[in-house]
């Protein structure tokens, strides 16, 4: 009974975290390019940080497939293939690696906020990377278009979601793993 009750509330959590992804990519601010600013990036580093690499690489790839299928769960309320194939699909496959490496630098260090910050850094690094690689064939651009369309306007948001995400992600973890609703082995500390 015990298994059962760890296995549902593991699966609850997801749940509701990929939820949670999907109402904050509705946050949106337009750009004159073709990828938005949104708050998906600031929900992933939030997930990983809070959940670890394991189920926050879960969380992330079930957003991807759950948008792949055509839920409206992308930013706009988009879904579908097409934005997976399309010039912002490659930021959200690399939400999929972020939020592993974000959780693993955290599990291999500790859970604390200086830490939080450099592997949401990490992380925001990667997502651009992946992402901007994506846009460069999608749009047959050079890498310096693709980089001043997909990396530029984001760097200052990227940092400051960043801040955000550590912050927001260690006080959660902590205030879950002292109610009893998030089971780890890894410890938080100050």
């Amino acid at each position: 009974m015990q298994y059962r009750n760890e296995k549902l509330r593991y699966y609850i959590i997801t749940a509701i975290f990929t939820a949670i992804t999907a109402v904050l990519a509705q946050i949106t601010i337009p750009l004159p390019t073709v990828v938005p600013i949104t708050g998906q990036t600031l929900a992933v580093g939030i997930v990983a940080t809070i959940l670890g690499s394991r189920q926050g690489t879960l969380v992330m790839a079930m957003y991807a497939l759950l948008g792949g299928i055509g839920v409206p769960v992308f930013a706009e309320f988009s879904g579908g293939p097409q934005v997976l194939i399309g010039p912002s699909g490659g930021f959200i496959f690399g939400f999929i690696i972020t939020a592993f490496i974000i959780g693993l630098i955290l599990e291999k260090t500790r859970f604390t906020f200086s830490m939080a910050l450099f592997a949401n850094l990490v992380g925001m690094c990667i997502t651009m990377l992946v992402g901007v690689v994506q846009l460069k064939f999608v749009l047959s651009v050079g890498w310096a278009e693709a980089m001043a369309i997909g990396v530029t306007p984001f760097i200052a948001g990227g940092i400051l979601k960043a801040v955000l995400a550590a912050y927001l992600g260690v006080e959660v973890r902590k205030r879950l793993l002292s109610n009893g609703m998030l089971k780890t082995t890894t410890t938080v500390t100050n």
